[in-house]
């Protein structure tokens, strides 16, 4: 499986926010949508990732205080990406090797989709009950 048949699984909405956006808004948009990432736009542009790995390292490292500290000042600047036709197992793989849970997906220099960790463990599934039905129907039609 491909990372844009992933994709096409979880279906297309991105929760995007500008750098200049206060942390404090970027997590009322997490917590409302109850999502762990948003993608960090600027003029049409990656420009970042904020996940709530983020958001709790600025939190401590605030005391708790983030009123006035924007996206920017935290999110993670030129994230790691994969291409739509990578192999689910090769996505997996760069997700564990970089500790990585949310993986933006870009076409070129279209951000088309981000991929969960959730999403991938989604995909595993539906793919093995897929394989796990297409086994037991072979088995129950072998010739005698």
């Amino acid at each position: 499986m491909l990372t844009n048949e992933i994709l096409r699984i979880k279906g297309t909405t991105l929760f995007t926010c500008p750098p200049e956006e206060s942390l404090a808004d970027a997590v009322a948009t997490m917590v409302e949508h109850d999502i762990g990432s948003l993608v960090v736009m600027n003029r049409g542009r990656l420009a970042g990732m904020l996940t709530f790995r983020e958001v709790l390292k600025a939190t401590h490292g605030h005391a708790g205080a983030i009123a006035g500290v924007k996206v920017a000042d935290v999110m993670v600047h030129q994230p790691r990406f994969v291409g739509p036709d990578m192999e689910m197992d090769d996505l997996r793989r760069v997700m564990i090797d970089t500790h990585v849970r949310y993986m933006p997906v870009m076409d070129g220099t279209t951000l088309v989709g981000v991929l969960s960790f959730h999403d991938v463990a989604r995909a595993v599934l539906e793919e093995q009950s897929f394989e796990n039905k297409m086994l037991k129907a072979y088995i129950k039609d072998w010739p005698q």
